[in-house]
């Protein structure tokens, strides 16, 4: 950014940093200043205020920057902003937002308000709007546009190119072109560079190629992995009968694998994953996605307090093995969550299938069983050192397996959560860490009783 663009947006937080009210008196200066940033510096602007500051901002700019910047939002962030317009600016907004992008907005919003909002658009609009509606969540045709150039394989070049530039303003994409029969079976794909170059009189039916296409009801993770690879700028989705229904663009594929990488890598963490930038989050958002998870965590760990009071007796006869404790459970939770993060990023890229459970089990139990394996050795070696060569033993026997029981859970359970139908991330770090801890400290104090003889 240039000085000008940086001290106005240094003098725009600023003035949005006051307590309370923003003074009517700075609205000409804050309205001067916007003209200065670029959109992306102005979207990234609003990210980083609530509610009440994102939609003084949105009101200041002119008419279509203000809907450019809104189109912009992550639903969620839209859905709380909407509160604070007043209803002709958000007819505006959600007017101009694209049916694919409408749907994803209405999931945010509570029923009366999502169906006023729908209300207020013209029939043609709540139509396709609707199409996208009509498809179940986490469906590849939830996240389709619906709003494609009809182009027939009978049609010349340049009656397709007549089509398309009567068209062009109302269909998100004319560059990835699908060919149908007139009852809109889809027959093909063609290229907007294809027809541009050929010549007039042309059939499309000799241009057209084999097509890359998905079912409405596809799994939209799923779908978006295993087409974004494909370097294709849109692909056609189709209906059970193979009739053309949408068009999944690859930027809408880039934004489905970010949203499902982001809620993978919070729910690893012990988090629900936001859904809108951190600073425009409010408070208690923040808590919500918080909160649940440490219940169960903190619910689950008294697992390890009841392995920790069954085996007192054996703590007692020797207070040693209390300090080894940590190392332990940290090594059996760390390998754990090792095994479970790369099997549901495999999951995710396709590489690993549901059917591949007991090869992945048999592969992560060698890897565990090698990893214990160096780790025992040393954990021999120095716990020798220090206390004695038996128990010494003692942590190089449990380290090994920890380490291969670790290992092997960790890579079963994604695969198992995908089988039941849940999300392989849930039962990936948090549960996985309070689940070795306490099968882990079990065989911690059994083989302590065997070796020590108490």
């Amino acid at each position: 950014m240039s000085n000008s663009v940086d001290e106005a947006i240094d003098r725009l937080e600023e003035l949005l940093r006051t307590e309370g009210e923003i003074d009517p008196k700075a609205a000409p200066d804050m309205q001067r200043l916007l003209d200065t940033p670029p959109i992306q510096d102005i979207v990234a602007l609003v990210e980083r205020q609530n509610n009440v500051r994102a939609a003084v901002v949105l009101r200041l700019l002119p008419r279509e920057k203000s809907i450019e910047v809104f189109d912009a939002l992550d639903s969620a962030h839209q859905a709380d902003i909407i509160d604070e317009l007043g209803n002709a600016d958000v007819y505006a907004f959600f007017d101009e937002l694209d049916p694919d992008d409408r749907v994803s907005l209405l999931d945010e919003l509570p029923a009366e308000i999502a169906d006023r909002l729908l209300r207020s658009l013209d029939k043609t609009e709540r139509d396709v709007t609707g199409v996208v509606l009509g498809y179940p969540k986490g469906s590849v045709g939830r996240r389709m546009s619906p709003e494609v150039p009809e182009i027939y394989r009978e049609m010349t070049v340049d009656e397709a190119l007549a089509k398309l530039r009567a068209t062009a303003d109302a269909v998100e994409t004319i560059y990835t072109l699908p060919v149908t029969r007139k009852d809109r079976r889809l027959v093909g794909v063609v290229s907007f560079r294809e027809l541009f170059m050929a010549r007039g009189n042309r059939m499309v039916e000799d241009l057209m190629r084999e097509p890359v296409f998905a079912y409405a009801y596809d799994d939209a993770e799923e779908t978006a992995r295993w087409f974004l690879p494909l370097d294709l700028l849109a692909m056609p989705i189709v209906d059970e009968s193979k009739r053309l229904v949408g068009l999944l663009t690859w930027d809408d594929a880039t934004d489905i694998v970010e949203e499902e990488d982001s809620e993978d890598s919070a729910r690893a963490g012990g988090t629900e994953a936001l859904q809108q930038p951190y600073m425009s989050t409010p408070l208690l958002k923040l808590v919500r996605s918080r909160i649940v998870w440490l219940l169960v965590l903190a619910v689950s760990a008294l697992l390890t307090v009841q392995v920790l009071d069954a085996f007192e007796e054996t703590l007692a006869a020797a207070v040693v093995l209390s300090l080894f404790i940590p190392l332990l459970t940290g090594t059996g939770g760390n390998t754990g969550n090792q095994a479970a993060t790369t099997v549901t990023r495999a999951l995710a890229l396709g590489d690993v299938r549901k059917q591949d459970i007991l090869a992945v089990m048999w592969r992560e139990l060698r890897v565990g069983m090698l990893l214990g394996a160096v780790l025992g050795l040393l954990g021999v070696g120095l716990a020798t050192l220090a206390y004695g060569f038996d128990i010494g033993l003692v942590i190089g026997i449990t380290l090994f397996l920890v380490c291969s029981m670790s290992a092997t859970v960790g890579g079963m359970m994604p695969i198992l959560a995908k089988a039941v139908g849940a999300d392989p991330a849930v039962f990936s770090n948090p549960f996985i860490s309070t689940f070795c801890d306490a099968t882990g400290l079990i065989i911690y104090f059994f083989i302590a009783k065997s070796v020590l003889g108490i």
